[in-house]
């Protein structure tokens, strides 16, 4: 739930508070101080790449970087997200190296979407959709997330995975 009734935890302000990191990451300079911390911004990262032109204009208006430079390449964006066509714009805008694969099954929608017969948090589905090279599959479903979590690769490379 909700502190306040009026913004609704899934519908509203989880999606608020993603987009709203990722303002705050281009007006800041936390990268240059910490260039390995690496965040995820979940729900396929809020409004962000609806806005990628918004964004791209904020940051050139306040006199930042370029995103590619300035904060993609600590930023990276998951993949819960309830439908093929957010799906379909979020690997439009964002490059693959900056998703991977997440699901919250069980989620934040439960329950069987009527206009497909599928739930709504399988997100895989949508991912299976898209015909991505094996190249970008790799990086969405594991590469990425080796590269985020790098204690977790070192890990599995000790295991021979």
């Amino acid at each position: 739930g909700s502190c306040n009734e009026n913004f609704h935890a899934t519908g509203a302000h989880y999606i608020n508070a993603d987009t709203t990191a990722f303002m705050q990451f281009i007006q800041g300079d936390l990268f240059n101080d910490f260039p390995n911390l690496r965040f995820i911004i979940p729900h396929g990262g809020g409004a962000v790449p609806y806005h990628w032109g918004r964004y791209r204009g904020l940051a050139d208006m306040l006199k930042r970087p370029l995103l590619a430079e300035h904060v993609m390449k600590n930023v990276f964006f998951d993949t819960c997200v309830y439908h093929q066509p957010g799906i379909d714009l979020l690997f439009q805008v964002i490059d693959s190296d900056n998703i991977l694969f997440g699901s919250e099954m069980v989620g934040a929608v439960r329950g069987i979407d009527p206009e497909t017969g599928q739930f709504f948090d399988d997100t895989k589905r949508y991912i299976d959709a898209l015909n991505l090279s094996v190249e970008d599959q790799q990086k969405v479903f594991e590469g990425n997330a080796r590269k985020v979590y790098t204690r977790l690769d070192a890990r599995l490379r000790e295991l021979g995975r």
